[in-house]
């Protein structure tokens, strides 16, 4: 962060900047390291497991999104990357450091290397933006015109240096965590923890908030971990997903695998929170009219697990090639890493062993397909798909 705050001209810091991010990707060691880490809550009555046995690893330059519906111990695990949170069992390691073998006062000073910014903001309401994002330069040695110089950088890369002067009450929700983040910068992290930090916020702010969160990654090399329930923040910008359940880790991948290959169903669960491809097994089991079907149609879904499997037109190509009428019922495709992902729901009629060999076809385009429903002719169709 010395990059931004330091007056260099526009042209040396942008060169700065490049240098910086072209450092940061060549050096792939872990930020941070979570060994076997679980954490028991102990109460008069009961004990409460909110982690158990957890195995991480952060990597340098990253954006990691970790994701799990409510109590399956995310924020536990984000407070313990940084020992906010001591574990019960287990190591933490930041750059090679065992923070759980730390005094107090090098922890403290380890600490600083880690930025953390919440979904509720945390910001002073007594004091101005300005003194809020200066706050954590206090006692840090620095002159205050240096501290000037840096607050108002700081403010500068957030967009809010003209609202230096106000205080929180007079501020929307997203300015008020693009302060947050202004705050979180001002010790210079390399890393940066955000706990649900867009949870609050509506869609044109979390869009300006994963905007510059991404831009301190892809430019200033900070490593970012994510704590989200939304997988459209997830597929916006993490490179890699971790997904909870029950205090585990149940599944991790790269976004792009994740989103076309969930295993687990806790995982699939949340993909279909985006992909909206599964509101037909609903339809299907609630004998909607609206899938009422022939004796010579069948339902089918289609997804693509690869980037490719997406990019030639498979719908008139597998119409012309068989000589059967592909009605599509629904679609969803989208962009995760820039590559695209999702499927279709059709509705497929034809001379049944046409029917069979456009599906075969079809899946050898690494294409996946799912007969959902089947008229009478077609009941046996994808036993013979093999």
């Amino acid at each position: 962060m010395e990059l931004i705050i330091k007056g260099k001209g526009d042209a040396e810091m942008s060169t700065a900047v490049r240098e910086k991010a072209a450092d940061v990707r060549e050096n792939t060691t872990a930020a941070i390291r979570i060994e076997n880490v679980s954490k028991i809550f102990r109460t008069k009555d009961s004990d409460f497991t909110a982690l158990e046995n957890i195995s991480l690893t952060v990597n340098r330059g990253e954006i990691l999104g970790i994701v799990g519906f409510s109590g399956a111990g995310k924020s536990t695990l984000v407070r313990i990357m940084n020992l906010l949170e001591q574990p019960t069992s287990g190591r933490v390691w930041l750059d090679g450091v065992d923070l759980t073998d730390l005094k107090p006062k090098e922890l403290r000073k380890q600490r600083r290397r880690i930025g953390m910014i919440f979904q509720q903001f945390q910001l002073f309401a007594s004091r101005t933006v300005f003194q809020n994002v200066a706050f954590p330069l206090q006692h840090t040695g620095l002159k205050k015109e240096e501290i000037r110089e840096k607050v108002d950088r700081l403010l500068d890369l957030v967009g809010l240096r003209d609202k230096a002067a106000v205080y929180p009450s007079e501020l929307s929700g997203g300015q008020k965590q693009r302060v947050a983040i202004a705050r979180a910068l001002a010790t210079d992290p390399e890393i940066l923890l955000s706990d649900e930090s867009t949870s609050a916020l509506d869609p044109q702010a979390t869009k300006t908030v994963l905007k510059i969160l991404k831009k301190l990654n892809r430019e200033l090399g900070i490593t970012i971990v994510l704590i989200t329930h939304e997988m459209d923040v997830v597929r916006e910008i993490c490179d890699r997903v971790a997904v909870m359940e029950h205090g585990k880790i149940v599944e991790e991948g790269t976004a792009f695998s994740i989103f076309s290959s969930p295993e687990s169903q806790i995982t699939k669960d949340f993909v279909n929170t985006t992909m909206h491809l599964t509101r037909i097994d609903e339809l299907i089991a609630e004998n909607d009219p609206l899938v009422d079907i022939s004796d010579h149609q069948c339902i089918v879904r289609l997804t693509y697990p690869e980037p490719h499997s997406a990019d030639y037109p498979m719908v008139s190509e597998v119409s012309r090639k068989f000589g059967i009428d592909v009605n599509i019922f629904c679609g969803n495709t989208d962009y995760v890493d820039s590559r695209p992902i999702g499927g279709l729901v059709a509705v497929l009629e034809g001379p049944v062993e046409s029917v069979r060999e456009a599906i075969r076809y079809i899946r050898s385009r690494h294409i996946r397909v799912e007969v959902l429903k089947s008229g009478t002719d077609y009941r046996t169709v994808d036993a013979k798909c093999g």
